[in-house]
């Protein structure tokens, strides 16, 4: 497995010359609420219906604002002005333009007036450095909480093939009510270091770190990438029904097609953490201690999307969960995964794994200003004993939301 996505990932990458760079932009970014408004006024189309995007798509679309900043306010054109300096390598990316020498600047503003640890940049090669700091003092019943966080984020582009990004942060959280396993909010999970995790370790206290990266390539009408990432699915503010940050980010293969503008293709394979303990497996090493062995787990997930017209999107996926054992016919991107299970499960229930169906609708500006999005997620229905109490196996969910901008004056937003 290991051996041949090494093998497919370097075939996309140096075997066919009309491939450029990928790197996507951290979920945690402001930019994708800021194209997210202004899509919702109508002008510009935004795709992102699954997120991270990349930073060169995110790049397009400020170019494009950049054309028509008459229908924005001042506030949006002071945010897309900032903005157009962090992707101003995106945007020589995208014009072509190249550079007599080397730019290179050290704990002050690169070559397009942003402030970075480190950058440089040539017609081969480029990376961005960043520190990642920060802290953070509040109270939950009456105790005080203290949050301390730090970190490395760089990203970069090598020739015209390969794109690379890294996040990495450590984060320290002290007090008497804190939070040490997030099992009913929204924030995201995390493998914790707690009093109940390590002996001795402190009872007021957790440790917990993030790294995500990827490595990718684009060409003129797909993408493809490797690494570890969170990845969004669908829209709301409080939550997402099929796929959101909940859960700790995880290592996946990803592949966006979008041949034409109103048809785009996604699919990813996923390894996760199961946390479930391999009790034939684990074993006693050497030293009379214990091994333990977690079970396998994986995820593949594909959807298509549709624009029949400017501003509306209808999107229908499938995903499934398996475990214990990598099965390679869920690396092929266009097979029936419930129809595959049935296959390796011999149609016994028992032996089978977790097929999900999921169907989005989002209208944004056929009501002036306005997003109104839905969501179905199936995770099992039964049509033939649907109103019959007794043996009805139904278990599905459904959202519905709306945002709104600039009503009843300009900058201002609501959502539902």
């Amino acid at each position: 497995m290991k051996n041949l996505l090494i093998k497919v990932f370097f075939i996309l990458s140096f075997y066919s010359v009309t491939f450029s760079q990928v790197v996507y932009e951290p979920l945690g970014s402001d930019v994708y609420s800021f194209l997210s408004r202004l899509s919702q006024k109508g002008i510009i189309e935004l795709d992102d219906q699954i997120r991270p995007l990349s930073r060169k798509y995110i790049a397009e679309k400020l170019s494009l604002l950049k054309q028509d900043t008459n229908k924005l306010t001042s506030l949006e054109v002071d945010e897309l002005n900032f903005y157009l300096t962090d992707f101003g390598r995106e945007l020589d990316l995208l014009s072509n333009t190249k550079v007599d020498k080397e730019k290179i600047s050290s704990i002050s503003k690169d070559s397009y007036g942003r402030y970075r640890l480190f950058s440089y940049r040539d017609n081969l090669f480029s990376f961005n450095l960043s520190p990642i700091i920060g802290a953070e003092i509040g109270s939950r019943d009456n105790e005080r909480l203290i949050h301390i966080w730090n970190g490395i984020s760089f990203y970069g582009y090598l020739s015209d093939n390969i794109g690379f990004n890294f996040r990495f942060i450590d984060n320290t959280e002290k007090g008497n009510t804190i939070d040490k396993w997030r099992t009913f909010t929204p924030e995201t999970g995390f493998h914790v270091r707690n009093d109940q995790t390590i002996f001795g370790f402190p009872p007021d206290k957790i440790e917990y770190s993030e790294v995500n990266t990827n490595i990718g390539v684009d060409w003129l009408w797909g993408k493809f990438s490797a690494g570890k990432d969170f990845m969004e699915w669908g829209y709301g503010e409080s939550g997402l029904l099929v796929l959101s940050q909940k859960a700790p980010s995880f290592p996946f293969i990803r592949l966006d097609v979008n041949p034409v503008d109103w048809f785009s293709f996604n699919y990813f394979h996923g390894f996760l953490s199961s946390d479930v303990v391999d009790s034939n497996a684990t074993y006693f090493h050497q030293t009379n201690g214990e091994r333990i062995v977690f079970r396998e787990k994986y995820i593949a997930s594909h959807t298509l999307s549709i624009k029949p017209t400017n501003g509306l999107t209808l999107s229908l996926g499938e995903s499934i969960v398996y475990s214990d054992k990598f099965e390679f016919s869920y690396l092929f991107p266009l097979i029936f995964f419930r129809v595959n299970d049935h296959h390796l499960s011999r149609q016994i229930n028992e032996a089978g794994s977790n097929s999900q169906f999921f169907f989005s609708v989002s209208s944004r500006n056929h009501l002036k200003n306005t997003h109104l999005y839905g969501s179905l997620f199936i995770d099992e229905l039964t049509i033939t004993n649907i109103f019959d109490k007794e043996k009805q196996r139904n278990q599905f969910g459904f959202s519905f939301g709306t945002s709104v901008t600039d009503l009843p004056f300009d900058n201002s937003y609501s959502d539902t």
